[in-house]
């Protein structure tokens, strides 16, 4: 009988764990959960106190009585499951499903795998804490709840094969109200005005000190009115100001911080960066990596202490306790770092050794002297205006922790990364102008939620825990609510007046403006299933409910509440609303918008959701005539599509004329529009205008694709029809009964009789024997998309 299994949820952290414990320990994973919800059932007993019906998937059946029989020839279980509520609910259904003898089985928890920290928790084992197994199973009730009966209803009003979920859908939400400020937005011009002022330096070298005015100017005369009082002015140093400032580094990382940090300054994902921070976690090199708290142990403190003296020397020592903010924080034990802060390298992939150097960064910063910077403002005055021109200078007197770390930001529209340094000035000093400019700048829409910035805003209202984030935005994107993708800023003239040599020049240039890279998008399916829940579930998506939601799922952890009677109080008001959207008869469909008229046949034009996306529709279900449907192009929306844009997508497919007795048509596809014939389909070139197509352009294209083909195939064979020689992007091959065979290269392919053909074919199967073909061939190509 072996004395001692311990069970953790993966592969990695079992192996990890094994290098600290002796001998006497065995280590197993679960492979993470063993038991769930049933999948298609909705598995809640809500009569019968919202009791949960679990079932061991197919998949674990194999893993769960493996550990049945390790776990019976075991003294001790140790039940090693993470240290969250996730891991806790591990380590119950492991309890549960196993049948574990309470008096043999220890629960142990460890926020790193390092062998000090595995030793200790050996040595303080604890009972399952049921109040955090309540609080997981609260969650994934209540969320199997809400999604298992909103999605019939979505199904029904909106379109097939939709889903819903408590806090993906008040992400979308967020998504959906930003694009919607971004198309109410009114972009406002006004001019900033700059000066470059020439003054000689202590060795008498003429020098620049750029200068700018504080105001702006809201039209172009009023900055053309300033320019001209600049010609005749005398411009004068009426001030100088010089002040200490401090910098203070950042907080440790927290889940949402790391997330934020890594996709600003490293481009991962949400989920990339949980992936790649989890195998950090368990090959024992940072500590657990789901945790909203920056507070730091004693022992990384002290750490870090020592890792900043061996390497910058005492000045930069500075060691910091840092507060968690938010209240009843989740997995409150220490922030993100690493186990070890004298590594400052680890041996790993490049992926992880990139973020633990952030993470290492992090940490030291946190814990290093504040920056000295000495800030100069110099104000300039105008001798015949009471506007002045302030220009300012930064000198670092000391970096302290910007040696290590720079924190970063999003959206940091105008912001300079150095503050100039100025040259030596004095009071009263007189000064020349090379040149002074006033430009047209715009106001900006609100920038577009990113990963990261969307993460920072739902930790902002409490919506979601660390553990909720990656999942959340993966999920609103598989779903189709919400795509990442890159918005092409537009061309835009804007006017630049310049004041040189007592003459004022009017210019007009160009700039692109408003491109966006890597932005959360909503969907037109995503917006209209928005609308539809804000409509008759405005609870779901209130972003005070869902908060409150979570506060309470916290009290159930610390044993405050009762997790079946806040189930109680949601379902009250819940399920009947779902009854009632039910029963509502609308005369529209959900997201339906009425365009006009055709003015062809004098039939109503709308956009809606259809089964495949959104679809234009001239005409009803009312009509004599059947509705006429086209798809909506990928760059258009059902909320801001216009009904010239729509009747263009009916003017395709159209008939251009007939050759050799079958017709040419243009048509459009889901891949573009493109050229019909005989079977035949050619995409049309880029920058082709469907509708503007002749038949001889058409024609030219049909040969074209014609010839291609030709050379294709090679060689027919009457008598053996099902046999052909083909020429491949890997040159020329034997096409038979559905499988490709190659053709040996001092061979010339059409040279090749039917009789040569089926040896080649013979020998090549004889050699291959059992093995796969080469590959199945491919359909004799028509060209057809």
């Amino acid at each position: 009988m072996q004395k001692n299994l311990v069970i953790v949820e993966s592969p990695a952290k079992a192996k990890t764990i094994e290098k600290f414990l002796g001998k006497d320990f065995k280590v197993l994973s679960s492979y993470g959960h063993i038991r769930d919800l049933k999948k298609k059932e909705f598995s809640i007993d809500i009569e019968n106190n919202f009791e949960p019906h679990y079932e061991i998937p197919a998949d674990k059946k194999k893993v769960v009585s493996e550990l049945k029989e390790e776990a019976a020839n075991a003294e001790t279980v140790w039940l090693a499951s993470d240290e969250d509520r996730e891991g806790e609910a591990i380590a119950w259904h492991l309890y549960e499903v196993l049948k574990l003898n309470p008096e043999h089985t220890k629960r142990i928890v460890f926020h790193e795998i390092t062998k000090s920290a595995i030793l200790k928790a050996i040595e303080h084992p604890r009972n399952i804490d049921i109040n955090l197994v309540d609080a997981q199973q609260a969650r994934r009730v209540l969320d199997r709840i809400v999604g298992f009966e909103l999605s019939p209803v979505l199904w029904k009003k909106v379109k097939p094969a939709l889903s819903a979920g408590r806090v993906q859908s008040v992400a979308v939400r967020l998504i959906v109200e930003r694009e919607r400020e971004i198309q109410a937005f009114r972009t406002e011009a006004a001019y900033r005005v700059t000066a470059v002022f020439l003054m000689p330096d202590a060795d008498g070298k003429t020098v620049e000190m750029k200068a700018e005015l504080p105001r702006r100017f809201k039209t172009k005369a009023e900055a053309q009115k300033f320019l001209e009082g600049c010609r005749t002015a005398t411009f004068t140093i009426s001030d100088i100001t010089t002040r200490p400032l401090k910098k203070s580094p950042a907080a440790p990382f927290t889940t949402s911080t790391l997330q934020q940090e890594a996709a600003r300054k490293l481009g991962f994902t949400v989920a990339q960066t949980m992936m790649v921070a989890q195998r950090l976690y368990e090959s024992g090199n940072i500590t657990y990596m789901r945790t909203d708290s920056v507070n730091l142990s004693e022992y990384a403190i002290n750490g870090s202490k020592e890792a900043i003296l061996n390497l910058m020397g005492e000045r930069y020592v500075s060691p910091r306790h840092y507060a968690t903010k938010t209240k009843g924080a989740q997995e409150a034990h220490e922030a993100i770092r690493p186990t070890d802060m004298q590594k400052s390298k680890i041996d790993a992939t490049p992926q992880e050794k990139r973020l633990y150097d952030l993470i290492w960064k992090r940490t030291i910063a946190s814990q290093m002297a504040d920056a000295e910077v000495e800030k100069t403002t110099v104000t300039v005055s105008i001798s015949n205006e009471a506007d002045a021109f302030t220009a300012t200078g930064e000198v670092v007197k000391f970096d302290g922790f910007l040696r290590v770390y720079r924190e970063s930001y999003d959206d940091d529209m105008e912001q300079e990364d150095e503050a100039r340094l100025l040259p030596p000035l004095k009071k009263g000093q007189k000064l020349e102008y090379q040149d002074i400019v006033a430009t047209e700048r715009f106001t900006q829409h609100p920038p577009r939620y990113t990963e990261a910035s969307l993460v920072r805003k739902l930790e902002e209202l409490g919506i979601g825990r660390p553990s909720t984030y990656a999942p959340t935005i993966s999920t609103i994107q598989q779903r189709e609510y919400v795509e990442k993708g890159d918005k092409a800023g537009e061309e835009r003239t804007y006017n630049v007046l310049t004041l040189q040599n007592g003459t004022i020049a009017d210019t007009n240039r160009t700039e692109i403006t408003g491109a966006e890279k890597a932005k959360l998008i909503p969907t037109d399916t995503g917006t209209v299933v928005n609308d539809f829940l804000l409509e008759y579930f405005p609870n779901i998506l209130d972003y005070n409910f869902t908060a409150n939601v979570e506060k309470q799922f916290d009290e159930i952890a610390e044993g405050e509440k009762q997790w079946t009677s806040i189930l109680k109080t949601f379902y009250k008001d819940f399920h009947p609303s779902v009854e009632s959207t039910l029963a509502t008869k609308s005369a529209h469909k959900a997201g339906e918008r009425i365009l006009g008229t055709d003015p062809a046949s004098g039939r109503q034009v709308s956009v809606k959701i259809g089964r495949f996306g959104p679809v234009a529709q001239i005409g009803t279900a009312d009509d004599k005539d059947k509705p006429r449907f086209a798809q909506l192009k990928k760059d258009m929306s059902i909320e801001t599509v216009t009904l010239e844009e729509v009747l263009d997508l009916f003017k395709l497919p159209r008939t251009l004329g007939d050759h050799e007795g079958k017709a040419i048509t243009i048509g459009a596809g889901r891949f573009g529009p493109y050229v019909h014939y005989n079977g035949m389909y050619v995409s049309l070139p880029k920058g082709v205008d469907p509708l503007a197509i002749t038949l001889e352009e058409a024609l030219e294209l049909i040969k074209e694709k014609e010839a291609e083909e030709a050379k294709r195939h090679l060689k027919k064979f009457d008598e053996e029809p099902e046999l052909e020689i083909m020429n491949g992007r890997y040159g020329p091959y034997i096409s038979y009964k559905g499988n490709n065979y190659k053709i040996p290269k001092d061979i010339v392919p059409q040279d090749l009789s039917l009789q040569s053909c089926l040896e080649l074919v013979k020998l090549q199967e004889d050699k291959d024997g059992d093995k796969p073909k080469r590959g199945k061939a491919k359909a004799k190509s028509t060209g057809k998309r």
